[in-house]
């Protein structure tokens, strides 16, 4: 099995999320900073890119070089053109709680899902151990077109999270946090989705961001634990990544896209962490690199 551990490369962020590698520079959203942020490879160089009031989550560029941002608290999906912001589009019919994760296609197809419920709140009333007795509502996964409308609007899904769309643009898998498994489905020509079904179920692993490489495998943030895993299709863990704090989120990226950033914060419980700055960014090098998108 690959072992790592992680450097930290920046401090002082509030909760990291949505990382990406794009353009030379590593991309990511600070929940409570309210900021769209890049970072140089050396973690020297931090850059506010865009303002999000409604707290940035999943980024994904479209074909023309625009940039789409989840505003989790008030369900939108921005566009970003240079420094002009408009609305792509609204999912608050489609949403149990905040929007979060997001990934757009090559054929600019974008893919977001939802908390479904307020996490922080029922983690405080009844832990973890009472989700897993009575689990939480389900949500949705929604499809939108390269104009923001709704293509489809995919049910019952347990809170979900990391998304990834292999190199061959056929296969779109998605991290269900709350049943411990990844989900994988047909892209059809259209960009819709069919054939759902268990492409690992995992033992204990809150399914969090993730990144592919180019061996099909995946990597992804346990949000209970300290760790990034590596998993293969069945559920086989392949690789553990060893970081300071929780991981919550990982990408991979660089010169040749074979370093992991990890975006890491002591909790994800937001009446903790939304006045603080303990979050980080970490990194290590990994044998094989990344592939598919984001």
């Amino acid at each position: 099995m690959e072992h790592h551990v992680t450097r930290v490369l920046r401090e002082g962020l509030a909760f990291g999320e949505g990382p990406r590698w794009h353009d030379g520079r590593l991309w990511y959203s600070d929940f409570y900073r309210h900021g769209v942020y890049s970072l140089d490879e050396t973690g020297t160089e931090e850059k506010l890119e865009h303002v999000v009031p409604g707290q940035p989550a999943g980024l994904g560029w479209t074909t023309s070089g625009d940039l789409l941002c989840v505003s989790m608290t008030d369900h939108r999906v921005l566009r970003f053109h240079g420094e002009n912001e408009t609305l792509f589009a609204d999912l608050s019919p489609y949403c149990g709680f905040w929007a979060n994760d997001m990934v757009v296609s090559a054929s600019d197809v974008s893919y977001v899902g939802n908390f479904g419920f307020d996490l922080d709140v029922m983690l405080r009333d009844v832990g973890v151990e009472g989700m897993l007795a009575s689990p939480p509502p389900t949500t949705n996964l929604v499809v939108l077109g390269p104009e923001g409308d709704v293509l489809q609007v995919v049910p019952d899904l347990a809170f979900p999270n990391g998304t990834v769309i292999t190199p061959d643009a056929k296969t779109l898998i998605v991290g269900e946090t709350m049943t411990f498994r990844l989900t994988a489905f047909d892209i059809n020509a259209d960009g819709t989705l069919s054939n759902r079904r268990v492409w690992a179920q995992l033992d204990f692993v809150a399914t969090d961001g993730m990144c592919l490489d180019a061996d099909g495998q995946i990597w992804l943030a346990n949000a209970l634990t300290n760790q990034c895993l590596r998993v293969s299709e069945g559920g086989e863990i392949t690789g553990v990544a060893e970081t300071t704090q929780t991981a919550f989120a990982c990408a991979l990226g660089g010169a040749n896209r074979a370093t992991l950033f990890v975006m890491a914060a002591p909790t994800s419980d937001r009446f903790k962490i939304a006045n603080s700055t303990q979050g980080t960014i970490e990194v290590v090098d990994v044998r094989v690199p990344g592939a598919g998108l984001p």
